[in-house]
């Protein structure tokens, strides 16, 4: 679940996802679930002559499943806390 907390802070943050069928998505990341679903608002398509079809889309909703790849700015993620975070994490499921 560490990784849903991540995504959780991220928030309003511009991100890009690449999907399993090489389309690369940008846009405002507004939610995202359990299951790793996320929701974008403003979205542009990074190589739009290749998806030309996604040029009138403005947001969209992304099974968590088709997602390759999620490129954040490193700088909104504190990574001192997601090292402690993921070493805690580590040590209680070690201890039992």
């Amino acid at each position: 679940m560490l990784i849903f907390s991540v995504f959780k802070t991220l928030t309003d943050q511009v991100v890009t996802v690449e999907l399993k069928n090489d389309l690369c998505i940008t846009g405002t990341l507004k939610s995202v679930d359990q299951f790793l679903n996320i929701r974008l608002d403003k979205i542009s398509v990074v190589d739009p002559e290749r998806h030309p079809h996604m040029m009138a889309v403005k947001n969209c909703f992304i099974r968590g499943s088709v997602v390759r790849y999620v490129q954040i700015p490193a700088t909104a993620v504190d990574t001192q806390l997601l090292e402690d975070a993921t070493r805690r994490e580590h040590a209680s499921t070690h201890k039992r």
